[in-house]
């Protein structure tokens, strides 16, 4: 067997390290004024002193992509554009340079991101990538109801991928994270707003591991670093760490003889890493058709899950020369009225 470079190895180490990552809080706040009531729920904890046995940084686990909405969020064993912000491990093989942008709006807030996809094979890919959660704008009143201010709830997420292929059939990647929850206030409320910080870790696997056969398996720990701490330890969040396991598999080569037309179907399980027992089932398809210029039909369904009821996802992708366009919707009510979400988009230019 031909020499593996060691650093190719670091990705699949971490993976059998990440579970023993010990928890510990980190985080800044403090100040005056009661909090805005409106504002989402999960924000509201933190303004307690009491202990929490809920969890942090559920933007985090938001879905994010084009691709990944009208999926379902079945994307664990799949390569492409969207995959820093899924299983780093789908960014391995990219063979060009690529800046993505990707926009959708949740009930919890408007999401803004991009990624800067540097590809350098054989050796890998390095990614940097940046989300915005704008959750919203409320004023910010005395006890006499007399606007004394503006305030404001964003979530801000950077990201550092790097992604190799350590085997002939094997792709490993891993994700540094730092996560922050701001709540600022703009007017006469100076020392209002509090901040929490924190460190998170993910690391994939993407396997084919059956010889000329199109089976793809994903492994993922994802979300794994030290308690959000805004007030004191004893009031520290866990973060919302996630094992996802996931199969994919190419079927439509047994009815139909085709190099430029494929029907990927994928099945997917996620689990909370602390209370392992109820899994949320993802499932979801994508035909392509063409290819150096694409087109892309895709369609997903989900279980109940956090930020997004239960339902079906569609979407279309398209890729032509340098440029790849994608967008996606869930067809579920994702809004307090009953509503679907907005359609989410994906844009990205390779050079």
């Amino acid at each position: 067997m031909a020499r593996v470079d060691g650093v190719r190895w670091l990705p699949l180490a971490a993976i059998l390290v990440l579970i023993s990552f010990p928890a510990r809080a980190h985080g800044q706040g403090g100040g005056k004024g009661n909090p805005p009531g409106s504002l989402p729920a999960y924000a509201a904890g933190i303004f307690s002193a009491e202990p929490s046995s809920t969890e942090a940084g559920l933007p985090l686990i938001l879905p994010m992509g084009a691709r990944a909405i009208a999926m379902g969020r079945a994307v664990t064993a799949s390569r492409g554009n969207e995959s820093a912000f899924w299983n780093p491990a789908g960014l391995a093989r990219i063979e060009e340079t690529r800046f993505i942008v990707l926009r959708g709006d949740h009930l919890a807030g408007e999401a803004t991101a991009f990624s800067l996809i540097l590809a350098r094979q054989p050796l890998g890919t390095l990614t940097f990538s940046y989300q915005l959660l704008d959750v919203g704008d409320q004023a910010f009143v005395d006890r006499d109801g007399n606007v004394l201010g503006t305030v404001s709830w964003r979530d801000h997420l950077g990201i550092a991928s790097f992604a190799t292929q350590i085997l002939p059939w094997l792709d490993t990647g891993l994700n540094f994270k730092v996560y922050q929850t701001r709540l600022s206030c703009r007017g006469q409320c100076d020392g209002a707003g509090v901040t929490g910080t924190t460190y998170l870790l993910d690391a994939g696997l993407l396997a084919s591991p059956i010889p000329e056969s199109p089976l793809r398996l994903g492994l993922l720990v994802a979300h794994l670093g030290p308690d959000l701490q805004f007030i004191n330890v004893e009031q520290a969040d866990p973060m919302p760490t996630r094992l996802r396991a996931a199969a994919s598999y190419e079927f439509l080569h047994h009815f139909l003889a085709r190099e430029d037309m494929e029907i990927w179907a994928t099945a997917e399980l996620e689990d909370r890493a602390k209370d392992l027992g109820s899994p949320v089932l993802y499932l979801g398809a994508e035909f392509s058709a063409g290819l150096e210029d694409q087109i892309f039909l895709r369609a997903g369904y989900g279980q109940v899950q956090t930020g997004q009821p239960a339902g079906m996802a569609v979407g279309l992708g398209l890729k032509y020369q340098q440029f790849e366009v994608g967008i996606g919707k869930s067809l579920s009510g994702g809004s307090l009225i009953g509503e679907s979400d907005p359609a989410h988009i994906t844009f990205g230019v390779r050079f």
